[in-house]
């Protein structure tokens, strides 16, 4: 996450080219993080699992999940923050479904759906909270609209067969992961974005670059 749900940044509705460039840096960790979990669904639904097998590789899954979140820096050193709380959170569940003695597919429907829930309500707040500083705010949104509904159908019936809960995991891993594969060239192009707003028309026609890293500028006209 770069900007914290239900926060104002240190910098309201304003992106600099300095911040611009931080949460660039981000791009290869999401893109290596999406190409993971397409990885990952393809797996889930190609391999005859047992119940032990797959709860060993959902709970890899929270693992890497968690660190690629910690690792991720954000608007200001307050998100960084809640971003390596969460990341520490998702580590933790993670091997808690892998240690869990024999864990049945209830735990497992429980984890993976409370897990998506979750994070897929941070991932719309956050989304609306960075409308105006990031152009492309919307993808975060569209990652959290397919992160809940998939937990709510988890949670819907616990007791499901373990089919059910390989497709929910599936779909989740393939759709997310192609949806950060495509946030990641997109943040990527964040500080050109800033870039293309400070540049501006001179009266003779030429093109006048203004002092990027000094002045703000607004989010949306910056997409």
């Amino acid at each position: 996450m770069f900007v914290a749900p239900g926060t104002t940044p240190d910098i309201p509705y304003k992106l600099t080219r300095d911040v611009a460039e931080r949460l660039a840096r981000n791009w290869w960790k999401r893109l290596l993080n999406g190409l993971l979990l397409i990885v990952a669904g393809v797996l889930i639904f190609s391999i005859d699992w047992t119940i032990r097998s797959l709860a060993t590789f959902i709970g890899a899954l929270f693992i890497a999940e968690g660190v690629a979140r910690a690792l991720t820096s954000g608007i200001d050193a307050r998100v960084a923050r809640a971003n390596v709380l969460s990341g520490l959170l998702s580590i933790a569940a993670g091997i808690a479904i892998i240690v869990w003695p024999s864990p049945g597919l209830l735990a497992v429907a429980i984890f993976l759906g409370a897990w998506l829930i979750v994070w897929g309500t941070i991932s719309i707040s956050g989304a609306f909270a960075a409308r105006r500083l990031l152009p492309d705010w919307w993808l975060l949104l569209i990652l959290g609209l397919l992160e809940v509904p998939l937990g709510v159908l988890a949670l819907a019936d616990p007791g499901a067969t373990l089919a059910a809960v390989v497709t929910v995991g599936g779909i989740w891993a393939v759709a997310i992961g192609v949806m950060r594969v495509v946030t990641s060239f997109e943040i990527k192009r964040l500080p050109h974005e800033v870039d293309q707003a400070f540049t501006a028309p001179n009266h003779n026609g030429a093109e006048q670059k203004v002092a990027a890293r000094t002045k703000p500028v607004a989010g949306p006209s910056a997409s």
